[in-house]
């Protein structure tokens, strides 16, 4: 199983809020077999307690240490919000990436989707990108 299909991508994407975007992120984690449902509530958890908005437009919620044991699998959900999502940093987060790591894969895997954006124009990239298949194309170099 790929950690980051088309399937786990949603172009456009609207949410009220961060505990929304965040579920939706999840969910498609749910859908693709990577968690089980209690993961996307650790997920929840997790932001508030501390946020995971990156900067620079950038979210990647991912569970609490105990909600590893609802991973099934590794992989990723991203979900463009054009019109971005308060996640309470100086900026709305445009690109929300939801994270489920088996194993002691979390970190590589955070550093990784990280460095991608640590690219002046990587947001833009992303934002820009026309199909899921272009939008993946970003991330595999890193991944």
């Amino acid at each position: 199983m790929s950690i980051l299909t088309e399937n786990n991508v949603i172009m456009n994407a609207a949410a009220k809020d961060k505990f929304e975007a965040i579920t939706i992120a999840g969910r498609i984690l749910v859908e693709a077999g990577h968690v089980t449902e209690e993961y996307v509530s650790k997920m929840l958890e997790r932001e508030e307690v501390v946020s995971t908005y990156m900067g620079g437009g950038l979210a990647i919620p991912h569970g609490t240490k105990d909600g590893k044991q609802y991973i099934r699998s590794t992989g990723l959900s991203i979900v463009r919000f054009p019109e971005g999502v308060d996640f309470g940093g100086d900026e709305p987060a445009f690109v929300v990436i939801g994270i489920a790591a088996a194993g002691n894969d979390h970190m590589e895997i955070l550093t990784n989707v990280a460095m991608i954006f640590t690219e002046d124009d990587a947001i833009e990239k992303v934002m820009n990108a026309a199909t899921p298949a272009e939008l993946i194309a970003i991330f595999e170099g890193g991944l």
